[in-house]
């Protein structure tokens, strides 16, 4: 196994060397475009308009989705506080203008071909009046009030043609596609392919939403996704940083003069500059295993135990690497052409609670957060630009902080995967061996 992983990371690095990693620039656009609002299932309460814009300014992002237009009382709060100009929704403070775009999630739970098929989309809207015309044809198919990420028992074909019936500038994207429950792809309700999900209308889906517990590296081993763009974005349930665009992808333009259709031609043409992905074992489908039995595993062993979990005899929760490995029709470390580069980063909260040996919420690591943002603006600038040099000026005697923060900028930290529901976490390199 140690053999297989010590493979796997060093056609990966041939791989980064075959891509030239770009330099992040002061007008460059991050933008997370799936998120949630407090009117989903299992968000923070306190998730409005503000307080994601006042922690996307700490974070470094500069543009957002909405999230959840479909819910009828976010979206009154979204039409009383935003600016449409050009497809850009623009919210304004005494810190300045901050820019959304219409975004919202659906669950597709429907049957096709004799099974069960549970599908998560996200879909970005040009304007108000386009969303209206959403809502009113979803109004005909169900209720959408009581979850801001509403059920519908539409197919992934329906949906499409539908959605291009009222508007050929709403982008469609399957969400986190890899993930058991409700990814395209997923082993508990997905698809082989994306011919079989959307049938004629895959022609219409430009772009595939990695998900946490995978990256850009292991789609490009899938050749059903050769034309497809690879994007990221977090799906946040809290306005958290440790949350909030933990994955993301990076736009060209200038934010001041960006338009939707902008950001929607570089989605469709694949012409974004590249994404921020996190480490994909710290997904929480990462690895096969059960939960409540504290037990995983890696996509071989699985097939050794037949899927079958040795502590209670039950299927194991098979997950995104072993559905990669079943699907992939190309060795790891394959490039294709069109592949855009990504950073591979996990949440500065992760690396400073892992350092203080203690929670992710606690006094002492936002005494360090704080005075890190304090000193250099904001999170990614941290995680992505700021030497060691400077870094260790900004914490004297925490030189091994600092190594953590070089070492996740450089994807040479060590995970534990995570698995049915569990993030991965973070170990000590010398321990990696107890892993396998």
């Amino acid at each position: 196994m140690l053999e297989l992983v010590k493979e796997a990371v060093d056609n990966i690095e041939r791989s980064n060397e075959r891509i030239k990693m770009p330099e992040l620039g002061e007008k460059d656009i991050i933008a997370d475009l799936h998120i949630h609002s407090k009117y989903s299932r299992a968000t923070s309460k306190d998730l409005d308009i503000e307080n994601l814009v006042k922690w996307a300014r700490i974070k470094g992002v500069n543009m957002l989705g909405t999230g959840d237009f479909t819910h009828p009382i976010w979206l009154k709060e979204l039409k009383e506080k935003l600016k449409e100009d050009k497809g850009i929704l623009w919210y304004e403070d005494e810190k300045g203008k901050f820019p959304f775009i219409l975004s919202s999630e659906i669950s597709l739970i429907f049957s096709q071909e004799g099974k069960g098929r549970r599908v998560h989309l996200v879909f970005l809207a040009p304007s108000f009046e386009v969303v209206d015309k959403i809502n009113c044809f979803l109004d005909n198919k169900g209720r959408r009030d009581y979850d801001g990420r509403p059920i519908f028992g539409i197919s992934c074909i329906d949906f499409v043609m539908e959605m291009r019936n009222i508007s050929k500038d709403i982008e469609i994207i399957p969400a986190h596609i890899w993930t058991p429950w409700f990814g395209v792809f997923g082993s508990k309700g997905g698809f082989y392919d994306l011919e079989k999900a959307f049938g004629d209308q895959k022609q219409y889906i430009h772009a595939i939403e990695t998900g946490i517990s995978s990256d850009p590296e292991m789609n490009w081993r899938v050749k059903d996704l050769e034309n497809i763009s690879i994007i990221s974005f977090s799906d946040l349930h809290s306005f958290w940083p440790w949350r909030l665009a933990r994955e993301a992808t990076i736009f060209n333009g200038d934010i001041e003069e960006i338009s939707y259709k902008d950001i929607l031609e570089q989605i469709r043409n694949n012409s974004f500059k590249a994404t921020i992905e996190t480490e994909p074992s710290y997904g929480k489908y990462h690895w096969d295993g059960h939960r409540n039995c504290g037990f995983s595993c890696a996509p071989e062993k699985t097939e050794e135990l037949k899927g079958i979990c040795p502590k209670c005899n039950k299927s194991l929760i098979v997950g995104v690497e072993s559905g990669i490995k079943k699907r992939a029709d190309l060795p790891v470390g394959s490039l294709p052409s069109k592949a855009k580069p990504f950073f591979k980063i996990l949440p500065l909260h992760e690396l400073i609670a892992f350092y203080l040996e203690c929670g992710i919420n606690t006094k002492k690591v936002w005494e360090i957060y704080n005075n890190l943002i304090e000193k250099f603006g904001n999170e990614f600038n941290i995680l992505l630009k700021i030497d060691r040099g400077e870094l260790i000026k900004a914490l004297p005697n925490n030189e091994k902080l600092v190594q953590l923060i070089i070492d996740n900028r450089i994807a040479n930290l060590k995970i534990q995967p995570g698995y049915d529901g569990e993030y991965g976490k973070i170990v000590l390199k010398e321990n990696q061996s107890k892993l396998f």
